[in-house]
């Protein structure tokens, strides 16, 4: 019977694959406790793992130093950027100082009153009723030692807080000179300087221990300086000043027919581009005042009023040293360098204070008249101070005599009158001049 055959081998098969299974999962098991027993930290040992986690971490602390490296050019690199660019914003700041400079040239020089917008700061609010005050004083110059460098060198040594006494002189004022740095010595006052305008002043000043520059050559100005008058040398200053100016220096020129009785600069404002004596004789005519022209052919409109002042003295004034200072020596000297001949003490005040009007523009610069008791022409002593009990015990910073041709005298009387106490040595002297 075939039945029964079939179904024992079917079960043997079947026990056979079941052993062949149970042999293979008691071979793993064998396998699995050997390799446990052989490697008890498993395939990768400990000193690999190490190796790994080292690899990783010393990767980590290049990075980190890199990176700290990285940090320490980067904070370097933005220091150099800081001072290239602090450099480049000073360089800018001149720039436009110099362009706004230029400016006001071309502008005045086109006579476009329209376009002269100059900003001075950041732009302000009025503030209420009684407290505008508009800006008075301009900024000076930035210095520049290569207009003339040896000048520059004599001026450091000479000058007190940036500031001096100039004077021109040829041998044709040697005995006025003479008591004009005298009177310097006798009030103490160490900054002031001769340009000798010739080889005697030079020599002159030498002996006397007398501070003095002497001009490099000059053909246009030496055969004026050496041989002109009073008036021709005196048209030299303005074209001298310049240098002074340039190099930062505030300047008091000063003729040489004045005497010093105290230091000036201890009564200067130092407000204003221009601070000058005046040849006014009381407050009106030195200060200004409301004067009435009288036209009867007119009617009703005969009276119109006029606004007067005596000149500047071009002979003692004090400029700070401003862009519309020089400008305004610029001026005068062009004006007296061209025909028709001027007298330069009519083109100082006609620069000064003339305004702006069509085909011409006016100088913008500030100015103030110095006190005209302390600051004094010799006209205000000798018809007035010297008959007052009162004003003869004023003790004037210097007086100018200016208004009267025999200088020397009156130089050596006012010397005995205020050093000396000499207290008739002005009574000889007539109030004008006998010619």
């Amino acid at each position: 019977m075939a039945g029964p055959v079939g179904r024992r081998d079917k079960n043997t098969a079947q026990s056979g694959r079941g052993s062949r299974i149970a042999v293979a999962i008691v071979i793993g098991i064998l396998c699995g406790g050997i390799f446990a027993f052989l490697y008890p930290h498993g395939f990768f040992s400990s000193t690999q793992a190490s190796n790994f986690q080292g690899r990783r971490l010393a990767k980590s602390i290049l990075q980190i130093g890199s990176t700290t490296c990285e940090s320490s050019e980067r904070v370097n690199m933005l220091r150099s950027d800081l001072a290239d660019l602090s450099s480049k914003n000073d360089e800018l700041k001149k720039q436009v100082r110099d362009l706004t400079n230029k400016l006001m040239a071309a502008e005045q020089k086109n006579g476009n009153a329209e376009k002269q917008v100059v900003v001075v700061g950041e732009p302000q609010k009025a503030g209420p009723f009684g407290t505008v005050k508009g800006i008075r004083t301009n900024p000076t110059v930035l210095p520049d030692d290569t207009v003339n460098p040896r000048l520059s060198k004599i001026l450091k040594k000479i000058a007190v807080k940036n500031e001096l006494i100039v004077a021109l002189a040829n041998s044709n004022v040697k005995e006025m000179l003479e008591v004009w740095f005298t009177s310097i010595k006798k009030v103490g006052i160490p900054n002031y300087l001769v340009v000798a305008l010739d080889n005697g002043i030079a020599d002159f000043c030498k002996e006397n221990d007398v501070p003095f520059y002497t001009r490099d050559p000059d053909e246009d100005i030496d055969s004026i300086a050496k041989s002109g008058g009073n008036h021709a040398v005196s048209g030299l200053k303005f074209r001298i000043l310049r240098e002074f100016l340039q190099l930062g220096y505030g300047v008091l020129l000063s003729d040489v027919d004045i005497v010093y009785l105290q230091n000036p600069f201890d009564h200067i404002y130092r407000d204003s581009d221009v601070e000058s004596m005046s040849d006014g004789h009381d407050n009106m005519t030195a200060y200004g005042y409301n004067d009435v022209s009288d036209d009867p052919s007119m009617g009703w409109a005969r009276y119109a009023h006029t606004m007067r002042i005596w000149v500047y003295n071009s002979g003692f004034f004090y400029l700070r040293p401003t862009v519309p200072a020089i400008e305004l020596l610029d001026r005068v000297a062009d004006r007296l360098s061209h025909p028709p001949p001027a007298w330069d003490q009519a083109v100082f005040n006609e620069e000064l204070f003339f305004p702006s009007h069509p085909g011409y523009i006016g100088l913008h610069a500030s100015k103030r008249t110095m006190d005209r008791y302390m600051f004094m022409n010799s006209k205000t002593l000798f018809k007035q101070v010297r008959k007052d009990g009162d004003l003869k015990k004023l003790k004037p910073v210097i007086v100018h005599l200016n208004y009267h041709p025999d200088k020397l005298p009156r130089m050596k009387a006012v010397m005995e009158f205020y050093f000396n106490g000499k207290q008739d040595a002005l009574e000889p002297f007539p109030d004008g001049s006998d010619w």
